[in-house]
């Protein structure tokens, strides 16, 4: 057995010294969890979850602390700070994770934030991070079918809309007549897949298409309106990012919805607003 570097595994507690434990890392002999991220009552024989990264000594090291990023995923992190070598990241551990300057787009600053890929270097078995994030992502034609939901993550603003990254895979583009709410990098949300290209690329929309969505928010719009006393004061010309704040959807979708609603009597239209019929 092999510990994965980067990732969570599952030790067996093998002894108790005066600085921590002592883990099984098979292969790879024992990995020490230091005293502050042992858990109460643990003793050997007990199977713990935690994460392995090396230490300044370059040694495995174990911790229970979360970190934001594990490898071969895509996080948006805080440079905390800069030296003749590259930058280091926020990434939640005792020892911050690395990006040599080769792999910056730009020259990072300290309290900058951006996206980055982790990885485990090939050369010297250091995690490490890459801004260059488009050499990580899948060249592998997309699974999706129209309309499927899927996790994207904020990446990259263009002229055409929002760039993101798709289920920690793919390339996706959100284009800017979809966009109802400020997006900024590392934001994640769900999102529906409008057409995979020929080329990979993934055009996506943050709300389904179709009726159903119209539908289906038209009664959680009546059931709003119900639990406020049969009155809102929001409406058509209130601001797009205010119906977003209360109900999480699209100005658009709000005004079909109510649209919807008025067609079947449930609603009257007020100058303060909308009222139960």
């Amino acid at each position: 057995m092999n510990v994965i570097l980067g990732k969570y595994n599952q030790l067996e507690v093998v002894k108790e010294v005066d600085f921590g434990i002592y883990l099984d890392g098979g292969d790879d002999g024992e990995i020490l969890l230091p005293t502050r991220y042992v858990p109460e009552g643990c003793k050997p024989g007990d199977m713990l979850n935690v994460f392995i990264y090396l230490d300044n000594e370059e040694r495995l090291i174990a911790t229970t602390l979360e970190p934001k990023v594990q490898v071969d995923e895509f996080a948006c992190l805080e440079v905390a700070w800069v030296n003749e070598y590259g930058a280091f990241l926020d990434w939640g551990l005792m020892k911050d994770l690395f990006v040599p300057f080769r792999e910056q787009k730009m020259k990072m600053q300290k309290g900058h934030r951006y996206v980055i890929h982790a990885h485990v270097d090939e050369d010297s078995y250091r995690i490490m991070a890459s801004a260059k994030v488009e050499k990580f992502l899948s060249k592998e034609m997309p699974p999706y079918q129209p309309g499927e939901e899927v996790e994207v993550m904020a990446w990259q603003k263009t002229d055409l809309g929002y760039k993101v990254i798709v289920d920690n895979q793919f390339s996706g583009l959100v284009y800017q007549k979809e966009i109802f709410k400020a997006l900024e990098p590392g934001m994640k949300m769900p999102a529906y897949v409008r057409q995979v290209r020929e080329d990979g690329k993934i055009d996506l929309t943050l709300q389904k298409d179709g009726m159903g969505k119209v539908g289906d928010f038209s009664a959680e719009l009546l059931q709003y309106i119900k639990s406020q006393g049969g009155h809102t004061p929001l409406n058509d010309k209130s601001a797009a990012e205010d119906i977003y704040d209360t109900f999480g959807v699209s100005k658009k979708t709000f005004k079909k919805a109510v649209g919807d609603l008025y067609k079947k009597r449930l609603i009257v239209l007020v100058e303060d607003g909308i009222r139960l019929a």
